[in-house]
């Protein structure tokens, strides 16, 4: 396989790469999205991505989007320390095969890939209602990823001072 790891992190690019290449698969990685569509056009054969949600400005449904427009038939799998439901949804309405959570091990990367349509009817949905924190957190993502990534105008949409709504982004999403 072909793979095409992006991310800002370059530690986990590194060790993510060397693990794929340990397996016998090819690799390739970018830290923004200008250098992976640049890579996208350059190389047609690319079959596997490994997206990170969220890059330092840009955002990782807008890379998906192009990369799909560039290479149609290229499996993209979202990697996330930030996830929610609102922006899994939009990320498969997008075309990525799969979304997971951050930490995640290259077998799991790997696992998602391969095991995308035989989830396609298991339920996403947790057994247990969400706590508050939690549904404010998605709530905070939605209405985030429905002004584009602006604070200012979120903070304007939800109400609040945007130097608070700064401080709830910079903790990470509770599990439940």
């Amino acid at each position: 396989m072909n793979y095409l790891i992006i991310d800002d992190d370059n530690a986990f690019c590194s060790i993510l790469s060397r693990v794929l290449e340990r397996l016998g698969h090819e690799v390739r990685t970018a830290n923004n999205g200008r250098q992976a569509l640049g890579l996208c056009r350059e190389n047609n054969n690319i079959e596997r991505v490994v997206l990170d949600l969220k890059l330092d400005q840009e955002s990782g449904l807008s890379i998906l989007t192009a990369i799909k427009e560039l290479l149609p038939h290229t499996k993209v799998l979202i990697l996330t320390g930030y996830s929610s439901i609102s922006t899994a949804v939009e990320a498969i309405k997008l075309g990525a095969v799969n979304y997971l959570c951050k930490p995640a091990s290259a077998e799991e990367i790997i696992t998602a890939f391969s095991s995308s349509k035989s989830q396609e009817n298991k339920s996403v949905m947790p057994a247990s209602p969400a706590s508050v924190n939690r549904l404010e957190w998605e709530h905070i993502q939605r209405v985030l990823n429905d002004n584009d990534g602006n604070i200012s105008a979120t903070a304007r949409s939800l109400g609040m001072h945007r130097r608070t709504l700064q401080r709830k982004l910079q903790k990470k999403p509770t599990k439940q």
